[in-house]
């Protein structure tokens, strides 16, 4: 869209094909970018590929060589109201504003909230957001602009820029975050966290299985007691469920995010429903390793969160009840027939266990790996003395014949149709042949990464999703918003 909408203002005519229950996202994103008239075709889903083109290719012809009338021409891009009261009345009447809702049609055909996520919300009084403001020294009509790291998502702009919340690019203040924050639960030391996480832009994704999540790492994780051992991704900690909520109000709120709309995540993801944020835990990492904090450039004494989208499922190595340590003890169980260690005491490298299955039905990229402590000192035992020492491992690990690598399904699309060029030969895709090595895990090891847990049971979870480092990182400094 921000290329089409380029070549708009230019006055060239672009048409864009899109299938027929996208077009309220393809309106809203239009509107977004300034050209609310843009021209579009609807291709169908089911119909074979020539028979549709053979539909659609006459009208897109036509609407590429008619000249832009005034109205195309005209741009145009819809705001929130930018009134500071939205309501006035009793606190009860107020909680029933707050949960008002409206009918999505088709492909929904259903009531979603308008201002929250279909849960009852802390109504966001003056008192209450002038209380949850004092957790910052920013000023409440501050923008919200790129600080340390770029915003992953909130694409326009460089350092010092507003930043645009998806999906509808809307920019907004140090006390719309805390309005937010405080309808999701917050309290006033949890602000600076969800300012940071306010400068990813708070994507929602597209139309596959798009979930978004945060994990913190510094001193943070024990000043707010946001959980980093057992059931840290699970329900009961106030910090992470709040703080995992408040990304979504945002979403919301200031960022236009509508289910059917402008959020097209086809069945959507549980993991989102609530909002998932849970801490790292630095003080059981193997010698060595580093924590979030240092990997992606601050200082160990500094605070900060990740904030992450991925696309598919969580994918859960957990070993049976006493599997992963009869492995490790003494050379017993499945685990170690499986490895060839039969009878020979540990440490044993576990990830050989899982790695033969982590890209087979999934899809192929970069992963996160959520491990606990125990299972990071046994790779650290083995020789692992850092962290992107055991992501090089499983990288090396994930490469496989081109031939099988052409199966999957994204390749299609990271590959320009394969009409691109292999990154490591430099050769054209179409060139090399079949036996061709190629990393199911990404281009780069340290697309992925490794968060460590304080829990004791054994499991490990992959989730889809790379990181990024250096200047377009998704990790975002706490201690600026403080």
């Amino acid at each position: 869209m921000p290329y089409l909408a380029k070549l708009e203002k230019a006055g060239i005519p672009t048409v864009l094909v899109d299938f027929n229950d996208q077009i309220p996202s393809i309106e809203q994103e239009a509107l977004a970018a300034g050209v609310p008239n843009i021209r579009h075709v609807t291709a169908s889903r089911t119909i074979p590929g020539p028979e549709d083109v053979d539909r659609w290719i006459g009208p897109m012809l036509e609407m590429l060589t008619k000249p832009l009338t005034d109205q195309e021409k005209a741009e145009s891009m819809h705001m929130p109201s930018q009134e500071r009261i939205l309501f006035e009345g009793t606190l009860d009447e107020a909680q029933e504003f707050y949960q008002q809702t409206r009918i999505i049609p088709d492909p929904l055909n259903a009531p979603i909230s308008v201002y929250t996520d279909g849960l009852p919300v802390i109504v966001p009084t003056e008192e209450r957001v002038a209380e949850m403001l004092k957790g910052t020294s920013h000023r409440p009509d501050e923008i919200i602009t790129r600080k340390k790291g770029a915003p992953r998502f909130a694409f326009r702009g460089g350092e010092g820029d507003a930043v645009r919340f998806q999906p509808r690019l809307w920019t907004g203040t140090v006390e719309k975050v805390a309005i937010n924050a405080v309808m999701a639960g917050c309290k006033p030391e949890h602000l600076p966290v969800v300012l940071a996480i306010a400068q990813s832009g708070v994507q929602t994704g597209t139309t596959v299985i798009n979930h978004q999540w945060m994990c913190l790492s510094g001193p943070i994780v024990k000043e707010i007691g946001i959980n980093a051992g057992t059931g840290m991704m699970g329900p009961g900690n106030p910090a992470g469920m709040a703080i995992g909520r408040a990304y979504q109000l945002m979403a919301i709120n200031l960022g236009g995010a509508v289910p059917g709309v402008s959020r097209m995540s086809s069945i959507g993801s549980p993991i989102s429903r609530g909002g998932l944020c849970f801490g790292e835990c630095t003080e059981k990492l193997p010698p060595g390793w580093k924590g979030l904090n240092e990997d992606f450039g601050f200082k160990k004494d500094e605070s900060v969160v990740l904030v992450q989208g991925g696309e598919g499922g969580f994918n859960g190595a957990q070993f049976s009840p006493g599997g992963y340590r009869a492995l490790q003890k003494s050379g017993h169980g499945g685990m170690a027939r499986r490895l060839g260690v039969k009878g020979l005491p540990g440490p044993h490298n576990w990830l050989d266990w899982i790695l033969p299955d982590i890209w087979v039905g999934d899809r192929e990229g970069s992963r996160i790996f959520v491990m606990v402590h125990e299972m990071a000192y046994d790779l650290y035992r083995l020789g692992f003395k850092s962290k992107d020492e055991v992501l090089e491992y499983i990288w090396k690990k994930s490469f496989e014949p081109l031939k099988k690598y052409r199966d999957r399904s994204w390749v299609d699309l990271w590959t320009n149709g394969w009409m691109g060029t292999e990154p490591t030969s430099g050769k054209p895709w179409k060139e090399l042949p079949d036996d061709y090595m190629v990393p199911a895990a990404g281009n780069s090891p340290k697309d992925s990464y490794i968060l460590v847990c304080g829990s004791d049971e054994e499991i490990c979870y992959e989730m889809p999703g790379g990181v990024r480092r250096g200047e377009m990182s998704s990790v975002y400094s706490i201690d600026a918003w403080r």
